[in-house]
């Protein structure tokens, strides 16, 4: 009954009105608590309404990109071209890298001119190239060798996939790439002066890096621009380089540049024994004797390493210069490696393949002699040689058919090329200059005519 009593009471009073029960006062740290989580709300409100803002111009400007009428499209506005359809520019990188870098060398191109990445435009089938009428911000970053992969198509991929292909230094390394690393393109040319790499690639699984060039994420572009990036190449370690052989090789390069000549080698002891040092000498004493080339180098020199090493030997660059060697009733004009180029005989010039074979035979002697006297010779340019003749008069082949009857009547009178050579028929076999001639090996048989017009012996 009690409990029943105290029910009815509780629910309303005499008067039938509900009982109003006294309410608390809010403490102060309750109102702190509010006061704290209004700031926070306005914070947050502060936060997002830039991103909000964004948003809605975002798709205000979508809607309008299919509401407005076709003329307003072709406005020069290059955000709505942009909205329009897709990207068709691209960075690009103007020339291809060397197949192999080395650690601490600037990065230059096949050319050994310094990097250029261009913006082009692959619209309509065609690549072109392009400008943009505001700088652009470009940043360079390295990726794995393998990216795209193998079962990718290279033209196809995402910024996202090649963000997460990008390669950081290892612990404790410094950073992988160093030097000029962010770029402001104007004009679509953006130079890249200078960028090294501190490691090699040896580390990572394909054993090769490449080079990619992106703008710079967060930045305010009016159109999308594609990334680029190189081929896959090797990093070497910049020790290697010491090692490294020249492609083409020059002529004042130590000859252990050339190929299977290894540096401080039996070969290369046994060439700078000889006096051989440079790839010059190499390439000068192949031409005048051949045989004793080959016999310096001995029998550890297969046939197949020895002609790698002519093969390679011969890319020189042979330069502009030419060496002339004058004696009382001669001259002979010879090019950096004593190929003969160019002869005359008591004032007569000759075109080799009007030569005798006795008139070989005393050409042959004067190519000798001019061998061993090299660091005597007059030095002169290629515009001395040819001034006042075509480059078609100058004796190109040495190696003509011999007539025995045509050698002994022209003993006393020569007649070559329609001129009288008076040379007295014993100058063949006698000395003609003061010192006697050395004595090397040459077969006039196995001579040979290069493609720039000198003659060689073997």
């Amino acid at each position: 009954m009690a409990a029943k009593r105290f029910l009815d009471d509780s629910d309303q009073d005499n008067n039938g009105d509900k009982r109003m029960r006294p309410t608390s006062r809010p403490s102060f740290a309750s109102v702190i608590g509010e006061v704290v989580m209004v700031k926070n709300l306005q914070n947050l409100f502060s936060g997002l309404e830039p991103l909000l803002r964004r948003v809605v111009n975002e798709e205000m400007e979508r809607v309008m990109g299919h509401c407005v009428p076709r003329s307003i499209t072709r406005s020069p506005s290059l955000r709505i071209q942009a909205l329009e359809q897709p990207t068709s520019y691209e960075l690009m990188f103007e020339k291809k890298l060397m197949p192999t870098i080395f650690t601490g060398s600037r990065i230059v191109d096949t050319d050994g001119n310094p990097l250029r990445v261009v913006l082009v435009d692959k619209s309509g089938g065609q690549t072109v190239r392009t400008s943009l009428p505001h700088p652009i911000k470009l940043e360079i970053v390295v990726l794995d060798g393998d990216f795209p992969s193998n079962s990718d198509n290279n033209e196809s991929w995402t910024s996202e996939e090649l963000n997460n292909r990008i390669v950081k230094e290892r612990t404790g390394k410094r950073p992988l790439l160093t030097g000029e690393l962010n770029l402001t393109m104007r004009d679509g040319i953006a130079p890249i002066e200078d960028i090294e790499f501190t490691d090699n690639s040896s580390w990572i699984r394909s054993r090769k890096f490449r080079v990619a060039v992106r703008v710079v994420p967060g930045t305010n572009q009016t159109v999308g621009i594609r990334e680029g990036m190189t081929e896959p190449f090797i990093v070497r370690d910049h020790r290697g380089e010491l090692y490294k052989k020249h492609h083409p090789p020059m002529l004042n390069d130590e000859v252990w540049r050339l190929e299977k000549i290894g540096k401080d080698g039996a070969f290369h002891k046994k060439l700078s024994r000889e006096g051989i040092n440079s790839v010059q000498d190499f390439l000068k004493l192949s031409v005048v004797d051949g045989q004793r080339l080959r016999k310096i180098l001995g029998a550890g020199m297969s046939e197949r390493m020895w002609d790698v090493t002519i093969k390679h030997a011969k890319t020189c660059e042979k330069g502009k210069k030419y060496y002339v060697f004058r004696g009382q009733n001669f001259t002979i004009f010879l090019n950096s490696i004593c190929q003969l180029v160019k002869a005359e005989i008591n004032g007569q010039g000759f075109p080799g393949s009007e030569l005798s074979n006795f008139t070989k035979s005393y050409m042959e002697k004067l190519v000798r002699e001019a061998y061993t006297r090299w660091n005597d010779l007059e030095e002169i340019d290629e515009a001395l040689l040819t001034q006042g003749e075509s480059m078609e008069q100058i004796p190109n082949n040495l190696g003509v058919a011999y007539d025995q009857n045509e050698y002994y009547a022209s003993t006393h009178n020569a007649q070559i090329g329609g001129s009288e050579w008076g040379v007295n028929a014993t100058f063949g076999t006698t000395s003609f200059v003061n010192n006697a001639l050395p004595a090397l090996p040459y077969s006039f048989s196995d001579s040979q005519s290069d493609s720039d017009g000198a003659t060689r012996w073997n």
